[in-house]
């Protein structure tokens, strides 16, 4: 178990730490792409959960294991079950091909983790104001 608490809580840790060094910088660029993703993920036309899985998907077919671990996290919180997760990998497999493969393995050892009461799973989008 201290090894599922230290990858998340490592995850967790360092990406507030480093969102809070690089929005702590005066530029508006990078502050309104922050601002655009918070605002992308809350519920619109499309509800939360809906949006983290597509989120999730796309993560997988562009094989970022940080978003991917990150979407986890939050399809998890918006109440996404296991086994709709599975079904939302089946569809990364299809569109990415198998060099998803590695990713979804990750991806898999990140929610069996979160799933044994690993530490904190990282906060949804992280607030930032729109400028």
């Amino acid at each position: 178990m201290a090894d599922s608490d230290d990858r998340v809580k490592e995850f967790t840790e360092f990406r507030q730490r480093m969102n809070q060094r690089i929005l702590d910088e005066p530029n508006q660029v990078v502050r309104r792409f922050f601002a655009l993703d918070t605002q992308t993920y809350q519920a619109g036309a499309l509800d939360v959960k809906t949006k983290e899985l597509c989120g999730l998907v796309a993560s997988m077919v562009l094989r970022c294991d940080d978003c991917i671990s990150y979407h986890v996290a939050q399809c998890r919180d918006a109440g996404v079950t296991r086994a709709e997760l599975f079904d939302v990998f089946s569809v990364a497999l299809v569109v990415g091909g198998s060099i998803v493969i590695p990713h979804l393995r990750r991806a898999v050892d990140f929610l069996d983790r979160l799933e044994l009461g690993a530490a904190d799973a990282p906060a949804a989008h992280d607030h930032v104001d729109p400028v």
